[in-house]
């Protein structure tokens, strides 16, 4: 009886092992927020980053098409999107976003993502990127 107690116990929490049980992120109340205040400026369709990139930050539709190179976000994987890779520091300092360091190939300089905001679009992606 007590192993049957056990094994079903197991049953139930599985697919919750390894999850973190953490909240739901929401792209319109907590990632367009960062955008809004990290990226917008460059990457409103008309900035620098616009131009050189194709980027444009607006809306969830502008964020999951991408720039002209390809896709920015991989739901589900952010070590797959760029958009995740480039503002942690995992590519060339020279593509520094938002830019910041002397090396930055953007003219334009804003003030660096914290770690926190960092990891908020890193789940969101990680969760499936949704528009939510």
């Amino acid at each position: 009886m007590r192993s049957s107690v056990l094994i079903i116990g197991l049953a139930i929490a599985a697919p919750f092992i390894g999850t973190g049980c953490s909240k739901q992120i929401s792209y319109s109340a907590d990632v367009q927020p960062l955008l809004n205040e990290y990226c917008i400026k460059c990457h409103d369709g008309k900035g620098e980053g616009s131009e050189k990139s194709g980027l444009i930050m607006t809306s969830y539709a502008n964020i999951m098409s991408g720039t002209k190179f390809g896709p920015v976000v991989v739901a589900g994987n952010s070590e797959s999107s760029t958009l995740y890779r480039i503002i942690s520091g995992k590519v060339s300092p020279k593509i520094d976003m938002p830019p910041t360091g002397p090396d930055s190939v953007a003219v334009g300089r804003g003030h660096a993502l914290k770690q926190g905001n960092i990891t908020t679009i890193q789940k969101w992606i990680d969760q499936g990127a949704l528009n939510n």
